[in-house]
């Protein structure tokens, strides 16, 4: 029998922690099982119908042939407009590429600037991805622990304290995931300071910047000054805000050669993304914006909501959180419940643990924080409805109350 031997760095990858609770969950439902899912980062809202339309209008003229490698011409003009329009931001064509979804435009970046040797800081919790896409590269991910009282925001001095010689890339993300947090503009600002000063490149990932609550603000990583935007590589998409998760389309900005670098590396691993994805994500940046609003006023009640049946949970069962202020995430520390009888007379002693016997005895789906860089906490998505999510924490709290 032929003994197969993966590379080393595959064998020391693991899948994605947040598609391994859904398909957990998923087993469960296929066994007849009704599972209330909070593990996807996933907007329930079908695309809008103009960007639907484009993308049959698209079909229908025949565009269904490659494209350039890094995106049509079109679709860099949306996303330089669209920048120019929400955030006063000026950029040319040659500073985009159109990616797979914002996880290729992430990957892009890091095997384009890392390597062996290198050091990638990552603020935690940080997405799953992150340090799995760094290591995968050959680089080291150098993880800062930010806390629950601080926002889960890192500080300009964490920031400095992380820096060394073999610094190439600090990995942001503004609103994040898992925690929701975002970062005061003031902070934001002193970071990109700091960038500055020492040198370092800023991966701005964005993907939830049309995602913002009231308390709460957004910048863009590059608008605190030409000095500042000549080291940010954002990373953006249409996957949240335009609720295009399948449509599997983002994109990065950044200094022109390293642009070039990733398009070079994107021609070879995907050639160019799908055709009438682009097409149709031209409709959402340039097309009318009203559905972007209204999802986000729907995602503000859900979090709202969330908020209110959470916040008893404090002095109920001693689980804490920071208040998320965008995404559509609720990021809360369980350890408080470690060790205590829970539902069916279970008894947990980490996060991962909590989720699995939540899911078998309550038969409700969150992702551990063991996953994010956070022991103790979970995450729950209320990227679903509010009948959904009224089930899902009246469960939640059936099983805490043992």
């Amino acid at each position: 029998m032929t003994s197969i031997v993966l590379s080393p760095a595959l064998q020391k990858l693991k899948p994605s922690a947040t598609l391994a609770a859904a398909a957990k969950a998923k087993e469960l439902k296929s066994k007849g099982i009704a599972v209330l899912d909070f593990t996807l980062g996933e907007p329930d809202f079908n695309t809008p119908a103009n960007v639907r339309d484009a993308a049959i209008a698209a079909m229908n003229a025949g565009h269904t042939h490659y494209t350039p490698s890094g995106g049509i011409p079109e679709l860099k003009n949306a996303v330089c407009a669209a920048y120019k329009r929400d955030y006063g931001l000026t950029f040319s064509p040659s500073q985009v590429l159109i990616s797979n979804g914002a996880k290729h435009s992430i990957h892009n970046v890091i095997a384009s600037l890392c390597g062996p040797g290198d050091e990638v800081i990552i603020p935690a919790p940080y997405w799953v991805s992150y340090s799995a896409l760094v290591e995968l590269a050959g680089a080291t991910a150098v993880l800062v622990d930010t806390t629950e009282e601080s926002g889960f925001c890192m500080s300009p001095e964490q920031f400095i304290n992380a820096i060394t010689p073999k610094t190439r890339l600090l990995m942001l993300n503004n609103p994040s995931n898992p925690t929701g947090s975002t970062y005061p503009a003031a902070q934001l600002e002193a970071l990109a300071r700091v960038a500055v000063e020492k040198n370092i490149l800023v991966l701005s990932d964005e993907i939830y910047e049309k995602l913002i609550y009231p308390g709460a603000e957004f910048r863009c990583f590059a608008s605190f000054g030409p000095d500042v935007a000549a080291r940010t590589i954002i990373v953006s998409g249409v996957s949240k805000a335009y609720a295009m998760t399948g449509w599997r389309i983002g994109w990065t900005i950044g200094p022109v050669e390293v642009i070039k670098a990733m398009d070079n590396l994107q021609s070879q691993e995907t050639s160019n993304p799908c055709s009438i994805s682009q097409y149709a994500a031209v409709e959402a940046l340039s097309g009318p914006q009203d559905s972007v609003e209204e999802m986000r006023v729907e995602f503000e009640k859900r979090r709202n909501y969330v908020m209110e049946r959470m916040r008893p949970w404090r002095s109920r069962y001693g689980i804490t959180f920071a208040e998320p202020g965008g995404a559509f995430y609720a990021f809360f520390n369980v350890s408080s419940c470690f060790g205590k009888k829970l539902m069916g007379g279970a008894q947990v002693q980490n996060a991962s643990e909590f989720c699995n016997a939540l899911l078998e005895h309550a038969h409700v789906a969150l992702v551990t924080g063991d996953a994010f860089g956070a022991p103790g906490y979970v995450r729950l998505s209320f990227a679903t409805s509010i009948e959904q999510i009224k089930a899902g924490l009246d469960a939640i709290e059936k099983f805490l109350n043992g």
